[in-house]
């Protein structure tokens, strides 16, 4: 029966659901969302290209290893974990006679993939990826000459199809290309291409053999190894076979799918980061969810408070009562998780779509839509909706028949102390992240802390809402009085209906706090980090290049420019330190000094050199070094060394946790040209002397120290954006929460302003009340959730930088105020304004 009752009463009362299903929508098309996104980083297909043709790969491990054994009660037990490194790890040359040795190998192909750019007078916008590879691995893909013949010398080349295409190039055409060293003209001697079509996802030049060794860079190492089994061999049991005749090396074989990895280094790296991201966003999802359903429905159970105070009065027990609500919130649970869940999957499309195109995920990692997110999505729609029901309706189940109708007929003037008492938890455990947030040096393990800090804290408003609307109202009732009699009509409301009012300020204090924090969040941490950098460099100019990077030879060229007295190049990698990943640079030692100042706090940077290197502050404290300490690393592309501590410096933000000398670090990443050059100069010497200096070098332009420092904050602003296109869903979600909420306190209170007008207040004084309701709450949300924000961000600055300076940009607070004052007037006055146009007659002689 109270099934039947409760699918009637849904049907019955679709307005009264509907903010319901709305909230529950939004919820399950965020959890499918972030759910396919979290599916794709796990399972997510990275298809091949270059290896289409290849059935078996060998190639380097990716990944740093590290084994622990344990002993508990006598037993031992083994626990492995592996992480990516940096950079492409490479083979020794020897491992190409031992693949070739294997029985079954028809043909072992020698591969080698370095950076090629190809620098063109008018660069695409969209241009792709552009690797060199020597001639003799074009059967991999396999490539095939579409004009022209094969490179026969150290200055010919041959270009894929596309590129060819692009830029205009044809046999005979000349092509400067930009690779690990100084940029070479070349004559293109072929066009080459694929009977699949164009690359997708890079460009692809070939050169002679032992030119592209030269470029590579690598003597007497592979990037890879192509196998091509003799006719009727089975690749599989192949790569069996290769994997026992290697068995003890670094060397890994793969075949099918997992080819994929091994060729998009980047695109296996992006299934962390959208794991971490798809992770974090869904997890804020289903909080914001809960603390917004649960206000919802508490809103929704608060306007039918008549109807079940009637159903206590006749004889209704406690037991039905909480059954029917449930099966209420069943009904509209399961109608809003199929219908989010169906909505979920173009979101998905759109927001991995954002994530390619601002460059997080690459392209070869192809999203995966599977059923498993759409059938959370469903469950957590059924479930959420179940649990806010039951807990919002567990009062009003309880209460004795007598009481009903008396609660029904007025709000109660002390909000229940379960209430109360879970709040104040909530708000311990709040502060409690805070304290805890302060302590945090790291942005991985800070920043699911702090959006975790700032739901925790809008749930305790959510639960102490009533005493702080009370609180607030006290204060505001001196300027809501100057409004007239509308102001005297809303204090009234706001000190009579603080439940209702408080359903309101929630998701309006989550809604400012989420959004300055994600806003605010990043520049905190770049100002601090530009901050570092710019008190930290000494030279009065930087070269900076526009492609690749700054060559060896252009460097050079300005250390013999006269009046310059020192030239620092900066080559940027990341290393592990066990299996902890740390940002590091490469410096050239000489005159370093004079150019750079990291503020060492402990030991010298005099004798910086080979086999030496400095470590923040940070890393220090993490890894108990000091000077003289021996430090043990692994390399971007997986080569361990050792190496002795000379300094500790205070300013790691600026300049990375881990500094290491040139020329070690650029054997060993992919790109080993300087992304920057610090030049210290004589006073007097110009730009224009120093431009003319690089004058025959591409793209590489003087920068001074200002500018450079506005080329740094640029790139700050797109972290920015990254993080914000990241949580932007959580944020429209809970936007669409805040007017949710609103259109139903307002919807709902037809026979109040029905009653108002029938007493003798004018349309217009009405809606003067809802405008200065709209109002207090505004400004009660905004100071919460600017409270809440506040809170956070200071202790994140004080983890992150040791200082309680967060960065709080007046014009983006602004604008947050602005739309969340202009979406609290919007869902009270169209409301309002439809429920006035039911005549006060009409509403009387209603039934109520």
């Amino acid at each position: 029966m109270m099934l039947r009752y409760a699918l009637q009463t849904v049907r019955d009362r679709k307005a009264g659901f509907l903010g319901a299903f709305v909230a529950l929508l939004c919820a399950a098309a965020l959890v499918t969302a972030c759910g396919t996104l979290l599916e794709t980083g796990l399972r997510g297909k990275i298809g091949t290209e270059r290896y289409a043709a290849t059935p078996v790969l060998v190639s380097a491990d990716q990944n740093v290893h590290q084994t622990t054994v344990k002993e508990k009660k006598g037993k031992t037990k083994e626990k492995h974990k592996a992480k990516p490194v940096a950079e492409r790890a490479w083979l020794p040359a020897a491992t190409l006679d031992t693949v070739r040795a294997v029985p079954g190998v028809e043909r072992a192909v020698p591969e080698l993939t370095f950076q090629a750019v190809p620098l063109l007078k008018a660069p695409a916008a969209d241009a792709k990826p552009s690797y060199g590879h020597a001639w003799t691995s074009a059967v991999l893909t396999p490539f095939t000459l579409a004009a022209g013949r094969a490179p026969q010398g150290a200055d010919e080349v041959v270009v894929d199809h596309a590129l060819a295409t692009r830029a205009g190039l044809q046999p005979g055409s000349q092509l400067t290309v930009q690779s690990t060293g100084e940029p070479k003209t070349y004559r293109v001697s072929g066009i080459a291409q694929t009977a699949r079509g164009d690359l997708a996802e890079q460009s692809a030049l070939f050169f002679a053999d032992a030119e592209a060794q030269r470029l590579a860079a690598r003597d007497g190492q592979l990037s890879a190894i192509g196998v091509l089994p003799a006719p009727g061999v089975d690749a599989g049991r192949l790569a069996g076979q290769l994997t026992q005749a290697l068995k003890g090396s670094t060397a890994q074989v793969t075949t099918g799918d997992e080819r994929g990895p091994v060729e998009f280094l980047d695109a296996a790296g992006a299934r962390i980061k959208l794991v971490s991201m798809g992770g974090a966003m869904g997890g804020t999802s289903l909080l914001v969810a809960i603390l917004v359903v649960v206000g919802t429905f508490a809103l929704s159970i608060q306007q039918r408070y008549r109807e079940l105070a009637l159903l206590r009065a006749i004889a209704a027990t406690p037991r039905q009562l909480r059954r029917m609500i449930g099966r209420e919130a069943l009904v509209v649970g399961l109608a809003a998780g199929i219908a989010g869940a169906l909505a979920g999957l173009p979101l998905a499309g759109w927001l991995y779509g954002r994530f390619v195109d601002s460059g997080i995920v690459p392209t070869a990692l192809e999203r995966t839509a599977g059923i498993f997110p759409m059938v959370v999505a469903v469950g957590a729609s059924l479930l959420g909706a179940w649990a806010a029901a039951r807990i919002t309706g567990r009062r009003i189940a309880r209460i004795r028949p007598a009481e009903a109708l008396a609660e029904a007929a007025l709000e109660g003037r002390r909000p229940a102390w379960i209430r109360s008492v879970f709040g104040v938890l909530l708000l311990a455990g709040g502060a409690v992240l805070v304290v805890v947030l302060a302590s945090l040096r790291t942005e991985p393990a800070s920043t699911p802390v702090t959006f975790l800090a700032v739901v925790v804290l809008a749930g305790a408003v959510s639960l102490l809402g009533p005493l702080l609307v009370r609180a607030a109202t006290a204060l505001l009732a001196g300027p809501l009085r100057l409004a007239g009699p509308g102001g005297h009509l809303a204090t009234a409301n706001l000190r009579g209906n603080a439940v209702r009012m408080a359903s309101a300020v929630t998701p309006l204090a989550l809604l400012v706090g989420m959004t300055c924090t994600v806003l605010f969040i990043t520049p905190t941490l770049g100002d601090a980090a530009r901050t570092q950098a710019r008190d930290g460099v000494r030279a009065g100019w930087v070269l900076a290049a526009q492609g690749p990077g700054v060559t060896r030879e252009a460097a050079e060229r300005i250390r013999r420019t006269p009046g310059v007295t020192a030239a620092t190049e900066i080559v940027h990698t990341s290393v592990r330190v066990g299996l902890t990943k740390y940002g590091a640079q490469g410096v050239t030692p000489a005159g370093l000094t004079r150019t750079w100042d990291p503020e060492v706090t402990r030991g010298t940077l005099d004798g910086f050199g080979d086999g030496s290197a400095a470590v923040s502050e940070l890393a220090a404290d993490q890894l108990g070094l000091r000077p003289g300490s021996r430090l043990e690393l692994t390399l971007g592309d997986g080569t361990p060394v050792t190496l002795t501590v000379c300094a500790v410096y205070a300013r790691g933000l600026g300049f990375g946790d881990l500094t290491l000398p040139h020329g070690l670090v650029a054997a060993h990443v992919d790109n080993p040209l300087a992304g920057s050059v610090l030049v210290a100069a004589e006073p007097g010497t110009g730009r224009e002397r120093l431009a003319a200096a690089v004058k025959g070098f591409p793209g590489v332009a003087v920068l001074s120290a200002r500018d450079a420092d506005e080329v740094r904050a640029e790139r700050a602003d797109a972290g920015a954006e990254i993080n914000l296109l990241a949580m932007g869903l959580v944020l429209a979600f809970t936007a669409i929460a805040v007017a949710n909420t609103l259109a139903m306190s307002t919807a709902e209170r037809v026979r109040e302003f029905g009653m108002l007008r029938l007493a003798g207040a004018k349309r217009r004084q009405v809606l003067r009340m809802l405008r200065a309701e709209a109002v207090a709450v505004v400004l009660i949300g905004v100071v919460l959730g600017s409270g809440i924000a506040l809170a956070v961000l200071t202790a994140f600055s004080v983890g992150m930088t040791g200082v309680a300076a967060p960065a709080v940009l007046p014009v983006a607070y602004a604008g947050v105020v602005g739309v969340a004052g202009l979406l609290a007037l919007s869902a009270t006055a169209l409301p309002g304004r439809v429920a006035l146009r039911v005549r006060p007659v009409d509403v009387a002689s209603s039934k109520p």
